[in-house]
């Protein structure tokens, strides 16, 4: 059974969006998933004042948070991070930096390693944020699995270096069907890519 580990940061909750849709899929195709938050250190009252952000806040307490040793069980890593700036937000990045010393031991090399992420505009900064990761993957060894144009939908969405969505200037943009689309030509994509690499 192909392990997949989502490991993401959300705000306002189009990441939560994203990676239960990914999760979804991952189990659909017979992968065990683990869905993992990166731990948020957002002053409470902060969430509070922004009601998309206090309804993920409260979503997310249910779900474990990301560990390190959650990238050392999986075959497939799926990171997530909304945009900042057109990198990734400093709490992936926090999370990012405890990973040294499984790198340090070689235990996140070999595996493969996919990303998504959203911002307010549908440009602003998503391909550049992604591309950031990507190069994360690099330094761990990873096998970088891109969903590329290997599918009729990613010419609707048009972003060949993972899944990206525009939450709109309120922040309630719904998940579209060509995003929804996107994530499960990505995910499917991951796993096959990984179970591939097993045989």
């Amino acid at each position: 059974m192909t392990k997949v580990a989502i490991v993401y940061y959300s705000f306002t909750g189009h990441g939560t969006a994203m990676a239960k849709r990914l999760a979804s899929t991952a189990e659909s195709l017979g992968a065990e998933v683990r869905l993992r938050p990166i731990a948020d250190d957002t002053p409470a009252d902060r969430i509070a004042a922004i009601p998309p952000a206090a309804a993920n806040a409260a979503e997310v307490a249910e779900y474990p948070v990301a560990t390190p040793e959650d990238l050392e069980w999986a075959d497939v890593v799926v990171f997530g991070s909304p945009t900042r700036y057109s990198a990734v937000t400093h709490q992936f990045q926090a999370f990012i930096d405890t990973l040294g010393p499984l790198w340090g031991q070689g235990k996140l090399a070999d595996k493969v390693y996919t990303a998504f992420t959203s911002s307010q505009t549908l440009h602003g900064g998503q391909e550049s944020t992604l591309i950031h990761i990507n190069t994360m993957v690099a330094h761990f060894g990873g096998i970088l699995v891109t969903p590329g144009y290997t599918d009729p939908t990613k010419f609707v969405d048009g972003n060949p270096y993972g899944t990206s969505h525009a939450t709109g200037p309120e922040n309630t943009e719904p998940l579209s069907e060509a995003t929804l689309a996107a994530l499960d030509v990505q995910v499917t994509r991951a796993i096959a890519v990984s179970r591939r690499l097993g045989a």
